[in-house]
């Protein structure tokens, strides 16, 4: 059996960290021949460690094989040692009337923090996914922070987006939904988001030339994408933590499939238009277990090319509402 890796999740006991870590422990995520031992991080207050433990018992009912060890804690220095996966999910949602300015500053001081504590005790080989929104600028201030770890290891999940795509696609077409291929999520997880459909095909088509109704895809297809969210909180009264945990298990797992073509949001290095300096939604190809090269050949028309603009601009202003934090 393979030696054990070590999994850091924060928010632990929370809606999406309740929904992530039974797929972890039983394989999905790492494989059925990867053992794990999770490491659970909460805020440090007594409501939140209590359901921690509730949710430590709960794994250790459930008897999964692979799953080798359990770590509860409050302490960032202690949740982080030696992982070699550190997964971002919790973060300070928006409440009635905080301006997004407001949020970004206060997630800020999170992620700083977690930044700082995952480059100095974390791994030498270790990756970082974040979940918690806005998940791509609470991706850059981690990464910021880090001195041994470069940008390349921290990446933002653009995963649920395009798994919501890919869905919209397929039911439009009436096919099965493994007839979409290459449906890419490009700039910001937030309502400015470009899912590109004319780069995906559909049962080997293209699949602008399989869906024709191009008013459907300029206009409702990515309103549907990008405020699912939103439809979601308005339909349960709560909000999509079983999928966003299904994607960040899609995401690690495309991401340690040498192979896998996907889309993460990383550091732009300036490709496709964004400023070099924004983490922004783009396809990927892993190329060994937790690396990826950007796939940078895909040609934008016009209306991709003022998509990208517009999620550019977003992720630009969130980057300047921080810049004094990450200087």
């Amino acid at each position: 059996m393979k030696t054990p890796i070590r999994v850091a999740v924060t928010g632990a006991a929370g809606q999406i960290g309740y929904s992530l870590l039974f797929r972890i422990a039983s394989g999905a995520m790492f494989g059925p021949d990867q053992p794990v031992i999770l490491q659970l991080i909460e805020a440090p207050f007594e409501k939140a460690l209590k359901a921690l433990e509730g949710v430590a018992m709960e794994l250790d009912d459930c008897a999964f094989p692979l799953l080798k060890g359990i770590v509860q804690t409050a302490d960032p220095t202690v949740g982080f040692k030696g992982a070699n996966w550190c997964l971002l999910v919790g973060a300070k949602p928006r409440g009635p009337g905080m301006e997004r300015a407001d949020l970004l500053k206060d997630n800020g001081k999170i992620f700083i923090e977690q930044g700082k504590v995952i480059d100095a005790v974390a791994a030498a080989d270790a990756r970082i996914a974040v979940v918690g929104n806005p998940a791509n600028t609470n991706c850059m201030i981690a990464a910021s922070q880090a001195k041994r770890l470069p940008p390349e290891r921290f990446t933002a999940m653009v995963r649920l987006d395009q798994n919501r795509a890919q869905t919209q696609l397929a039911k439009k077409a009436n096919v099965d939904l493994t007839e979409v291929k290459d449906i890419f999520i490009y700039g910001n997880h937030s309502p400015t988001m470009f899912p590109a459909y004319a780069h995906a095909s559909i049962q080997g088509k293209l699949a602008t030339r399989v869906i024709t109704d191009l008013a459907w895809l300029q206009g409702p297809f990515l309103e549907t994408v990008g405020k699912r969210g939103a439809a979601i909180i308005a339909a349960r009264g709560a909000s999509s933590a079983a999928s966003a945990a299904n994607a960040l298990v899609d995401h690690v797992r495309s991401l340690v499939t040498p192979g896998a073509v996907h889309s993460v949001a990383v550091k732009s290095n300036g490709h496709y238009g964004f400023d070099a300096n924004v983490w922004a939604g783009m396809p990927v190809r892993t190329t060994t277990a937790g690396s990826y090269e950007v796939i940078t050949t895909y040609a934008m028309d016009d209306f991709a090319k003022s998509r990208l603009a517009a999620t550019n601009k977003e992720l630009v202003e969130e980057r300047a509402f921080v810049a004094d934090m990450i200087q």
